[in-house]
This record gives structure tokens, sequence and C-alpha cells, in this order.
């Protein structure tokens, strides 16, 4: 939580000064960091979960068991469900640590998004 605390300082949030960090342990032990980065447009804004798997997977990373999001004190920073989809995606196994406004929990993935969406039968996601 403490390095999702600390990427939470270089989101980029000049609209909605929400800013959130996140930090994913890899497979391998590595941590990789995120934040989120905002735009005008709205829509081509990123959140600091998909930055730090995508930031992961280009590193040539795999997804661990756990993601934990940091957002502005005093807040609930659960993630979104698009978040919930690519942690899904990424490791349907995951476990995801977020503040609160009472200080932080950890919820399994599936309690989070308990009908995620898989293209087919034989696509269903492992760890990527």
């Amino acid at each position: 939580m403490q390095a999702a605390i600390a990427a939470r300082e270089r989101a980029y949030a000049p609209y909605s000064h929400f800013t959130v960090g996140a930090a994913l342990l890899c497979e391998d032990g590595d941590v990789v960091t995120g934040c989120n980065v905002e735009n005008a447009s709205y829509g081509l804004s990123m959140c600091a979960e998909r930055v730090a798997l995508f930031t992961a997977r280009a590193l040539g990373k795999r997804a661990g068991n756990l993601l934990c999001v940091a957002g502005p004190p005093g807040y609930l920073s659960a993630p979104c469900g698009a978040c919930r989809q690519v942690m899904f995606e990424f490791n349907a196994g995951m476990n995801v640590s977020f503040t609160t406004p009472d200080g932080t929990t950890t919820a399994q993935l599936h309690d989070l998004l308990p009908s995620a969406f898989v293209l087919a039968p034989q696509a269903a996601p492992g760890k990527v």
C-alpha cells in the first residue's frame, strides 16, 4: 500500500483533483506502480489500476495476487468496473486492497466482480 500511496503523488488529475495510485505485486515479487492520468476529454483518461497492469505487461511481467489502490485520504477508492474487468483478464484470483474513509480493506476480485465478462468458455482468462 505504501507504493500505491507514493504513486498517488505522481497522479495527473487537474480536473477531478481525485488522485489515485496503484501498486501491483507481480508474480516475480517485483512491484509495478501506476497513477491516474486525466485528459480534458474524460474518455481518454486512464485509471491508476490499468496503468499499473499495462505497465507490468509492457515490462514482460505477470500479474501476481495483489493490487493495492490508494485514493485521496478520507474517500472510498474501490476500483471502477472497467478496472475490475481488466484485473480479471490478468488474474481472476487477484486480491484487491483499497483505501476507505476508515483505513484500508481487502477483497477478492471475484467478490468485487461476481459475473465477469468472458469472451468464450475456451478463452477463459488465466494469468497474463
